[in-house]
């Protein structure tokens, strides 16, 4: 049977005459096959060839349906089914296509071009096929090659494809030549002029030096004289190499000093592009030049010694009937003494004949340098190295600025939506040029947005480029293509990782006995990147994630791999969750932390499908972890997704988790309304659960104060004996703080907080560490040490920084700019709150922000600022809402002028100070009345009112710079011996009797 293509469609059986072969999807089908004859076309390849970009919804079957109807057509047997896909049973020679292809290689262009009856493939039919259309492009190009090394014969046709072509130089000069040998001279010269005019006004280019000396050459009359011997077939590129100048030194470095280099990265990364700009650098130092050789076209058997010789332009008949082994002898032979360099291009899909190749003719050939480009090294002793890494963010805007301004010369210059678009393409050169043509009908921001759906949306490759190249889809494909069905499985289950894997992790989510090797093998290819140096994380780059993830689904395993993810990282969280509370905690941390993106993913998806004991559980294992590490936020809001999934959940799962949503909720100004409801539904699930979780007793405790709010001691007292040390210390803590809370006099919530301090240093465990030195330090700022209290700040800052709690960080480094700006050091308070600005831009937990905000608006009032103090105050009302109401009537009615609204803030700010029963505040709030009292001339009541105050307190406040002022001003109208009175007469009175009447007034 012979298959021709290279003009009208016909297929002869053996007897002579003509098979019918109907419809364009079927001639399809049997040129894809033709196209390579004796070996198996994967069902895939066929689909695209046949539907392109839309295949049926039941693609495999329509496919075999189209085959049963192309066997009928056929002979007997020609048609050959295979698990991979089909097999056309019939010589390569049966095919004038391969014949055509195979005798251009070889250099025999006018055997190759007697083939040529007319149009390829143009009477088939079949539209919207980019494969189809490939293969078509594919064969003209061919055409073009043959036909730029013919004679005199082929003057005409020449004529009208230089007609066609006006800037094609190769086919001017083999026009040039035939018309110099034709005796027609001037015609010659005619060509040059019109090609050299077409250059400069399409390209802006002069032609090439090859052309110049061919055009030198005819004016000497030199007409039958060979064109002068190219030292290259590199071709000019027609845009700007971006970003990768530095990439080109070390690599003309590598060359220079290893006789094999192979460029390595998954596709898109530009390997070729910078084996080409390389090999432009060196080719005036090699005295016989640099030569591309192209494997991409070849199948996964091709012949890497026939590619070769095409690309060095070698045109000896008598290779063509040499075998693979003849042709690599006869190879080396033709290039034994020449230095050149070979850039062998696309190697990964004939790795190890190209690695065969390689090695014999750097074994023979000592002058020769191989630089190679793949998704995977050779393999090969004295091979170096490079990985292709994508571009830098600068570099892949400016890669994006350009190719889209060539496009469309209206381009808004957007630099932060440009980031996006090229950090959501990883800054993949290829992916970049397929977003920028996309820009032709696309706005910016659409782009960025669209980007969700990348391999639908990348799509408009050039026309010229390889198949593998012109979309986004084909370059991952012709990687996965190239997997073992291991390969693709570890790589797909892969996908419900979002923050890498470990190998451990993966050998649990991929289940397979062979991880390990796979992983490597992955690696090796360019499809998973490895970080860390004794413990490798194996992660993928985004567009090779959402790629598995497709694949995960095609495959129907999403759901198992992601119950696998889901049980691993809940078994982590739970192993790290106590050693979270001990000295080791830093180390766990670290690990949990590395893997956050891990456990969120983990959680979303068991909320998302409605798997309420999973995602408690993992909440209960988790929960510490976001609170210590400064995910307040993103913590909080997990747990409530988790505790309001519905479902069963188990009750020592269930309380530990509840417990956990209180500690969360209770911490700061802004509590939850419903925070008495989670108090009572942890302390009755725990109860239930008998755990012995030493959370659990927290709860406890916060139950007994529910109900006996005015009496903590004996709602903390019992765990002083719990068998866990954290807890103990946590109860000391929390005796301590009761005591200020109560406003008790002397040293003993002092003690306590000591006690805590020394414990919680003697477990390692920072968070309590902190906590202690954060009360402690407001115990010596009101005793009036401000230097011991910025100390013990600056200690609690080192603790919490090691956690990681960017969130506490900034609420002490407000409290410290303030200590600071009471010593009078206004440099260190400045510093300190530039220090909170930078971490406030990492933050998103609304209490810390707007605690930050309140500590502003204090020191602004206390400089003068009254401005600047209202601004604060606004933006902290607008985070903590009503939470912070009263301290804002505080501060408000400092900075009002007007009497009337001075004693309405301080009115408001009295009666929910008063109601919350908070002695700090409480004292905080009638320092404030007695700065109303003074404001109404009532100096004697302003004494009393500041007596009060420290009574409430326990102690007298020597950080309030307010009291100072307060004090002076009073003393003066009074004398000393008037205020000692009214002080005397204020401890004595009822602190909300002396405010009431202030109030009243």
């Amino acid at each position: 049977m012979q298959i021709g293509v290279l003009g009208p469609f016909e297929v002869r059986t053996d007897d002579g005459g003509l098979a019918d072969v109907p419809g364009a999807r079927l001639r399809a089908l049997l040129v894809a096959l033709a196209l390579e004859p004796g070996r198996v076309v994967s069902k895939s390849t066929l689909v695209d060839w046949i539907w392109g970009e839309q295949p049926p919804a039941d693609a495999a079957n329509a496919l075999q349906r189209l085959v049963s109807r192309l066997r009928k057509a056929l002979p007997d047997g020609v048609v050959e089914g295979h698990p991979a896909g089909y097999r056309l049973a019939v010589a390569p020679e049966a095919v004038d296509a391969v014949r055509f292809e195979r005798l251009v290689a070889d250099g025999q262009a006018r055997e190759a071009l007697a083939l040529w009856r007319g149009p390829v493939l143009h009477d088939v039919g079949l539209t919207g096929s980019a494969a189809f259309d490939s293969a078509v492009a594919r064969f003209e190009e061919l055409r073009l090659t043959a036909l730029e090394d013919g004679g005199v014969e082929l003057i005409p046709e020449l004529t009208d494809l230089v007609a066609t072509h006006p800037l094609r130089e190769r086919l001017a000069g083999a026009l040039m030549r035939a018309l110099a040998a034709a005796g027609r001279g001037s015609e010659a010269l005619q060509v040059y002029q019109r090609t050299r005019e077409a250059l400069a006004d399409e390209l802006g280019a002069d032609p090439s030096p090859e052309l110049s000396q061919l055009h030198v050459a005819l004016l000497r009359g030199e007409g039958r004289q060979r064109e002068p011997e190219r030292k290259t077939n590199l071709r000019a590129e027609l845009t700007s190499y971006v970003g990768k100048d530095e990439d080109v030194a070390a690599v003309r470095a590598l060359v220079a000093a290893h006789r094999l280099t192979t460029l390595i990265g998954p596709g898109g990364t530009g390997k070729t592009r910078l084996a080409g700009e390389t090999g432009r650098a060196l080719a005036d130092e090699l005295p016989d030049g640099v030569w591309l050789v192209e494997l991409a076209p070849l199948g996964a058997d091709g012949d890497v010694a026939q590619a070769t010789i095409a690309g060095l332009g070698l045109r000896d008949a008598m290779l063509g009937g040499s075998t693979a082994a003849g042709l690599t002898e006869r190879l080396i032979t033709a290039v034994r003494d020449r230095e050149a360099l070979l850039i062998l291009d696309n190697c990964e899909h004939v790795i190890e004949s190209a690695a065969t190749f390689a090695h014999r003719m750097l074994g023979e050939c000592r002058g020769l340098r191989i630089l190679a480009t793949s998704r995977e090294p050779l393999g090969i002793t004295g091979e170096a190295l490079w990985t292709v890494e994508p571009l830098a963010s600068v570099s892949a805007i400016e890669l994006l600025r350009d190719r889209a301004s060539a496009v469309r010369k209206d381009f808004v210059d957007d630099e932060a939506t440009m980031a996006r678009v090229c950090q959501a393409l990883d800054g993949m050169p290829l992916a970049i040029e397929l977003a920028a043509a996309r820009l032709r009908t696309m706005t910016l921001d659409q782009l960025a947005h669209g980007l969700d759906d990348r391999f639908r949306l990348l799509t408009g490759g050039s026309r010229t480029a390889l198949p593998h190249h012109r979309t986004l889809r084909a370059v991952v494909d012709w990687s996965w293509e190239l997997l073992t069905d291991a390969e693709r499985r570890v790589l797909r289950r892969l996908s419900v990782f979002a923050g890498g894997a470990t190998l451990e992790a993966a050998e649990r989510v991929c289940a397979d006995p062979d991880v390990f090797d796979l992983l490597t093998s992955l690696t090796e290819k360019s499809l998973l990147v490895t970080t860390g140096d004794r413990a490798p994380r194996y992660r993928m780059l985004g567009t090779i994630y959402e790629y598995a993830v497709q694949r995960l689904a095609e495959a129907g395993e999403t759901g198992t791999a992601r119950q696998a993810h889901l049980a691993w990282f809940t078994e982590l969280a739970e192993t790290a969750d106590p050693h979270l509370r001990r000295a080791e905690q830093l180390e766990w941390l670290a690990t949990l932390a590395v893997e956050h993106d891990n456990l969120t993913a983990a959680m979303r998806g068991a909320v998302a499908a409605g798997e309420a004991q999973a995602a408690m559980r993992l909440a209960a294992g988790a929960g510490w972890y976001w609170w210590l590490a400064g995910h307040k936020a993103e913590g909080l809001e997990l747990l409530t997704a988790a505790t309001e999934t519905p479902g069963a959940v188990t009750d020592d799962v269930r309380a530990i988790a509840y417990a956990l949503a209180v500690h969360f909720v209770s911490s700061g100004r802004s509590v939850e309304p419903r925070l008495s409801e989670w108090i009572h539904r942890a302390y009755e699930t725990s109860l239930r659960s008998g755990s012995s979780d030493p959370r659990l007793g927290i709860v406890a405790a916060l139950e007994r104060m529910e109900r006996a709010p005015h009496d903590p001691l004996s709602a903390w007292e019992p765990l002083l004996d719990d068998p866990d040390p954290w807890v103990r210390a946590l109860a000391r803590l929390h005796l301590g703080k009761s005591r200020i809370i109560l406003g008790h006099t002397g040293r003993v919530a002092d003690d306590y907080l000591e006690a805590a301090l020394a414990e919680f240093r003697a477990l390692g465990e920072r968070f309590g560490i902190w906590f202690a030195l954060t009360e402690l330090s407001e115990r010596l700022a009101v005793r009036g040490d401000l230097t011991g209290a910025c100390r013990l700040v600056e200690e609690a800052i080192g603790a919490v920084t090691e956690l990681g709690s960017v969130e506490d960080v900034i609420r002490m480094r407000g409290r410290q700019a303030q200590l600071w700006w009471l010593l009078g050091d206004e440099e260190a308070s400045a510093s300190a709150l530039a220090d909170t600005e930078r971490h406030a831009e990492r933050v998103n937990w609304q209490d810390s922000l707007g605690e930050l905000a309140l500590s502003k608006a204090e020191l602004a009032r206390w400089r003068g600022d009254a401005a600047a103090a209202r601004e604060h105050l606004g933006a902290a009302m607008a985070m903590l809402g009503a939470n912070a109401q009263a301290v804002a009537d505080d501060q408000l009615a400092y900075l009002a002028e007007d009497l009337d609204e001075a004693r309405t803030h301080r009115q408001a700010s009295f009666r929910a100070m008063a109601e919350a029963g908070y002695a700090p505040m409480v004292a905080h709030v009638l320092v404030g009345v007695a700065d109303l009292a003074l404001r109404q001339d009532d100096a004697a009541q302003a004494a009393r009112l500041l007596a009060a105050s420290s009574g409430v307190r326990g102690l007298e406040d020597l950080s309030h710079p307010d009291v100072a002022r307060i004090e002076r001003a009073a003393r003066s109208r009074l004398g000393d011996t008037g205020f000692a009175e009214a002080a005397a007469e204020g401890r004595l009175t009822d602190w909300r009797q002396l405010a009431e009447v202030t109030l009243a007034s």
